[in-house]
């Protein structure tokens, strides 16, 4: 993808010359299938790694261009964002110690970049969803500086025609409006491919699509977004609204959308899903192709399908059917984009072993899935991995129900095992790695729960942000100590060892929890509201959460002293409020907002982004941030 020529604007007469060359490549590919030139009998195993980096706050650290001049390595290239970057492990023959190759080339290329992030001052996290992330760092200006990014960018929000929406329920609710497509790189992953022959890529898909959600329950590992305990696997319902391209009037018919599980059994062959993908999905990367697949297997040779491959990058399954080509050989492969990256190299390892197993072993057993269950029951019970992780109930083969936790201890890990012993994986590596995953689900403590678990220990009185530093710096720690999740003691708040990084900008320490009036209630309410609630001030915003103005516990003694409360006629808010109040933003560095403060004379400023009152910044706030850097002062004194 990355070899093509990506055009940073839209060209007409470049993307009919695009979908054209598109057309051609399936077409090439039905030959080719249809004339047994599409490699066959061969078992390969290979893996993608998404890594975040993060800075010594443990905030997103956009270095990623600067990390990959010091690798200098096309065995690693960029992801959507300045924070993320992606490496590429070679194929590997599916038997043998595969598996402990696999954790050994894996741990290098994590060495490897954590030295070069090391000279940029950042260091290097495996986790789904980094737990620090902010809005405000999804901006345009934290993209990859990579054509095709930008296209892809502008394409789907053209095609949505509008922002892009996300609300997810788990614990918490998070409801958030963005208008690009930059939330998709708060997911990084751990992504599998399985080579298999053309005529058995259909009975063989099929199977990888029914394992997904058992697999995908005992590797959960992204749980917080934006400061909020969502699902288990929150990747999956983030990235399924962050690039959906649908307008309001293609969803209410029922389009599908770009990234999806599918919605029934492949029948017969890939084509099924490269012509339905097309036949749904608009171009969004009119690359320049210079490739004619029909004239390159006139010529004899075999094509490698650049537009086809391309178009089939934007379109993300979560079992994506790939076409590959090397050393002058086709090759069909599946692509596992479900699992999350970490919470450590065996841990991943370990996911992988699990997944291969249950694709060997179920061919065997099963044969045709079809036969033996429903595709709904596969969807849901993918549904039902991600939103709960091991808490999850599946309906299984024949219609039998079972808890997640009891499906893979009883059934799952021994056929796994019965799989990879069939392929000859070395017996050693096998006990290793199911071992891994036997031990996790027996504990119940898979990366999320860890994650749950750690944020429910930590007290009270620690603030949001504190809260998501501490998992962060406990998860850098323990990855590189490298022992599997499930002992990990619990991250602690105090393990972000510098608290002045929780306080840098506003939206950091700001109240969230608010108590609002609208213009037209009576101040009587806003006086009991700053009287039940402790409070001094209560903003006051419209319907649609815009903030109008604030009422000040000043303005309503100022109101008593002139006999306001006294008189029959009620008193709307809007009469005392001060309208057009000074505030700030999430991103408002602290030290900015402490001067507003001053000059201005006021004890609080609302915060406020893209006209919506998000928060509010106290001068009770600003004393307990004091308090605590004080500690921290007397603290490391004291250790002197």
């Amino acid at each position: 993808m990355g070899e093509q020529q990506t055009p940073e604007t839209y060209d007409e007469q470049r993307h009919h010359a695009f979908l054209r060359a598109l057309l051609d490549d399936v077409k090439a590919l039905e030959i080719m299938l249809e004339l047994g030139m599409i490699e066959t009998g061969q078992r390969r195993i290979g893996a993608e790694q998404e890594f975040f980096l993060v800075d010594r706050g443990s905030h997103p650290a956009p270095v990623a261009m600067e990390v990959l001049a010091r690798l200098d390595d096309p065995d690693f290239t960029t992801e959507l964002a300045r924070f993320n970057l992606e490496t590429n492990l070679p194929p590997y023959q599916f038997g043998g110690a595969c598996l402990s190759r696999l954790e050994k080339d894996l741990n290098a290329r994590v060495e490897r970049v954590r030295r070069a992030a090391a000279a940029e001052d950042a260091e290097v996290l495996l986790t789904g969803i980094l737990p620090t992330l902010q809005l405000s760092d999804l901006g345009l200006d934290n993209m990859a500086p990579v054509p095709r990014y930008g296209m892809l960018n502008a394409s789907l929000v053209k095609l949505r025609a509008g922002d892009f929406q996300v609300r997810i329920k788990g614990v918490d609710e998070l409801f958030v409006v963005h208008d690009n497509v930059m939330l998709e790189s708060c997911n990084t992953s751990f992504q599998l491919h399985f080579q298999v022959s053309p005529e058995e890529f259909a009975p063989m898909y099929n199977l990888a699509q029914a394992i997904t959600g058992p697999v995908l329950a005992a590797a959960v590992n992204s749980p917080v977004l934006l400061g909020n305990r969502l699902w288990h696997e929150t990747r999956v319902a983030l990235f399924e609204h962050s690039v959906d391209h649908r307008s309001r009037t293609h969803r209410s018919r029922g389009q599908r959308a770009r990234v999806r599980f599918g919605e029934r059994w492949v029948e017969k062959s890939v084509l099924e899903i490269f012509r339905d993908d097309i036949a749904r999905f608009r171009v969004v990367i009119p690359a320049e192709i210079e490739e004619n697949a029909l004239a390159e297997l006139d010529q004899g040779r075999i094509p490698h399908l650049y537009a086809l491959c391309i178009h089939n990058g934007t379109v993300y399954r979560w079992n994506r059917a790939c076409y590959g080509w090397h050393d002058g050989s086709a090759h069909l492969r599946i692509e596992n984009r479900v699992l999350p990256a970490g919470p450590t190299v065996i841990d991943e390892v370990a996911n992988a072993a699990f997944y291969y197993g249950l694709l060997a072993a179920l061919g065997d057993e099963v044969g045709d899935i079809r036969t033996a269950m429903s595709f709904d029951d596969a969807k849901s019970n993918f549904i039902a991995a991600a939103r709960l992780g091991l808490k999850a109930q599946f309906t299984w083969l024949g219609g039998q129900t079972e808890s997640a936790a009891g499906l893979i201890l009883k059934q799952l890990i021994p056929s796994a095992r019965a799989g990879l012993l069939s392929r000859n994986v070395d017996s050693s590596d096998i006990d290793r790695y199911l071992g891994v995953i036997e031990e996790r689900v027996e504990s119940g403590r898979t990366g999320s729960q860890w994650m749950l678990d750690s944020l429910a220990e930590m007290p009270a009185t620690a603030r949001p942000h504190e809260r998501s530093r501490a998992l962060t710096a406990a998860s850098i720690e323990r990855q590189k100590v490298g022992e599997p999740v499930h002992t990990w003691a619990l991250a602690e708040a105090d393990e972000a060892q510098d608290w002045r990084h929780s306080f840098r900008t506003v939206g950091q320490f700001m109240t969230r929890d608010l108590f609002t009036v609208q213009p037209d209630d009576l101040v009587d309410l806003a006086a009991n509201v700053m009287d039940w609630e402790h409070v001094r001030h209560v903003p006051v915003e419209d319907d649609e959460g815009r903030l109008v103005g604030l009422v000040s516990h000043r303005r309503l003694i100022r109101l008593l002293a002139q006999g306001g409360a006294r008189a029959n006629a009620p008193v709307p808010v809007a009469q005392i409020m001060k309208v057009d109040p000074i505030t700030v933003t999430p991103d408002t560095p602290t030290l900015d907002a402490i001067a507003l403060m001053r000059s201005h004379r006021v004890a609080c400023l609302p915060v406020v982004q893209a006209d919506k009152l998000v928060g509010i910044l106290t001068e009770r706030d600003l004393i307990e941030v004091a308090a605590e850097l004080f500690r921290e002062h007397l603290t490391g004194f004291a250790g002197r």
